[in-house]
C-alpha cells in the first residue's frame, strides 16, 4: 500500500555473457590497524518512531510495489532518504556520523566502502545471507560482517561503433589510443570525484599503467579535449551519441566513447529490441570490478527491520531480478543476464580486470591527484 512509503529524495542521480566470478581481483581481506577501533566510538541513537530508515541513491529495484510487499511480509514501514549516487551515501553518513538519520545503507560501492569503514559508520549485521555466492567471500573486504553485496557488475569504456566503423576509425587496443587526434573531443567522462563509475574507472587507470604514469595519461585527455562531466547520466545520456539519450532533450552526441557498465550495451540492446550501436571495450586491466553493498549504520535505532529488509533484499524474489530492475547482476548463486533482447548477448564480462588491493589504497589521495590532472 502507498501509505506505508515515504520517500524523501534528496536529488536523483545515475550497469555481461555467462556467469561472473565475483572475486575479482586479489584476496586481501581489510585489515584495520587496531582491531578494536570502534569499540569506543559510541553515536547517539535517535528516538524510533518504528520507521525503517533507508539511505540510498535511486535503486530501481526498492520499486513502491517492492517496498509494499516487504512491509506486507515483515510489518516494518519504510522511509527512503535518497542521494545523487554512492559518494552522496557516504556525504550523508560522514555528516551525521556522530547522531545518524538512517538505520540501513543501500549502495556503497567497493570503491567508498573503506571510508565507511575506517570512519565506524557500520555495525555489524544479524541477516541470513547463506544465499550470496561464496566467491564474494574472496576480495578486498570479505569477512567484514556489516557489509553484505547486494549487486555488482564492471565499469569499463564503452565506444560508439558507428563512429569506429562508419568513419574506418579504428577500435582501440590501448587505453592510448584515445589521447589521438582521431578521438579529440570525442570522449566522455564522468567525474572520480562526483561519479562512482567515474572513480571505479580511474581506479582501475591506476592499474593499466602500473606507477604515476596514469596522470599522464589524464593529462593528455584533458589536452586532447575530453569532455569531463559531473555525474555518470550527463556523460551517458547527453554526450555518449550510442546510448539512450538520442530520444531525449538535450542530447548532443558529441562524444563516441564514455565510461559505463560493460554490460550496458546489453542493456541498450535490451530496451532496443536487440539492437545496439555501442561495445564495451575489453583492454587488460583497463575495467573495474564493482561491488554495491548494503548495511547496517552504526547507532541505528531500527536494527530488526534493518536486518529483515537486507534478508528480503538478497531474496530469490528481488535480487533474481537485479538486471531487469536495477540494470546490475545479483549476488544469488548462478546469478545471470537474461538472454531476451540480446541482454547476455551484447555484455562483455572483461577477461581481465585491474587487480586492486581497495583496502590498502588512499583513494582519496588518488581522487585529487586525478582533479589535479584533468583540471
Amino acid at each position: 500500500m502507498r501509505k506505508i512509503l515515504i520517500v524523501c529524495s534528496i536529488v536523483l542521480a545515475g550497469t555481461l555473457s555467462g556467469c561472473l566470478n565475483p572475486s575479482g581481483g586479489d584476496d586481501i581481506i581489510f585489515d584495520p590497524t587496531a582491531p578494536d577501533r570502534c569499540e569506543s566510538f559510541t553515536p547517539a541513537i535517535r528516538s524510533s518512531n518504528d520507521t525503517l530508515r533507508i539511505l540510498t541513491y535511486d535503486i530501481y529495484t526498492l520499486s513502491d510495489a517492492v517496498v509494499s510487499e516487504f512491509t506486507n511480509q515483515s510489518g516494518y514501514q519504510v522511509e527512503f532518504i535518497r542521494t545523487d549516487d554512492a559518494g552522496g551515501i557516504l556525504d550523508q553518513m560522514m555528516l551525521t556520523k556522530d547522531a545518524p538519520q538512517v538505520d540501513l545503507m543501500i549502495g556503497l560501492d567497493n570503491s567508498y566502502v573503506g571510508i565507511a569503514l575506517k570512519n565506524c559508520l557500520l555495525q555489524s549485521h544479524q541477516a541470513n545471507t547463506s544465499s550470496i555466492d561464496a566467491s564474494f567471500e574472496q576480495g578486498n573486504f570479505a569477512g567484514e560482517d556489516s557489509l553484505v553485496p547486494f549487486d555488482h557488475g564492471y565499469v569499463c569504456i564503452n565506444y560508439d561503433n558507428q563512429y569506429v566503423d562508419g568513419e574506418n576509425v579504428s577500435i582501440p587496443t590501448s587505453l592510448e589510443n584515445f589521447t589521438e587526434e582521431v578521438w579529440k573531443g570525442k570522449v566522455a567522462f564522468p567525474s572520480a570525484v562526483t561519479s562512482s563509475p567515474g572513480r571505479a574507472f580511474m581506479l582501475a587507470t591506476t592499474d593499466y599503467f602500473e606507477g604515476d604514469s596514469e596522470w599522464d595519461w589524464w593529462a593528455a585527455m584533458k589536452a586532447n579535449e575530453a569532455i569531463f562531466t559531473s555525474g555518470w547520466t550527463e556523460a551517458y545520456s547527453v554526450h555518449y551519441s550510442g546510448g539512450y539519450g538520442q530520444g531525449y532533450p538535450g542530447y548532443i552526441g558529441d562524444a563516441h566513447a564514455t565510461v559505463s557498465y560493460c554490460h550496458s550495451p546489453g542493456v541498450e540492446a535490451y530496451f532496443g529490441s536487440n539492437w545496439t550501436t555501442s561495445v564495451a571495450l575489453d583492454l587488460p586491466r583497463a575495467s573495474f570490478h564493482q561491488i554495491e553493498y548494503t548495511g547496517i549504520v552504526n547507532g541505528a535505532a531500527n536494527v530488526d527491520a534493518a536486518n529483515a529488509f537486507i534478508e528480503y533484499l538478497i531474496s530469490e524474489e528481488v535480487n533474481r531480478n537485479m538486471p531487469t530492475n536495477n540494470y546490475m547482476y545479483g549476488v544469488l548463486q548462478g546469478a545471470d543476464l537474461p538472454e531476451t533482447d540480446g541482454y547476455r548477448f551484447h555484455s562483455l564480462v572483461p577477461d581481465e580486470p585491474a587487480n586492486l588491493n581497495l583496502a590498502e589504497l588512499d583513494i582519496e589521495a588518488l581522487v585529487s591527484q586525478w582533479l589535479d590532472s584533468t583540471s
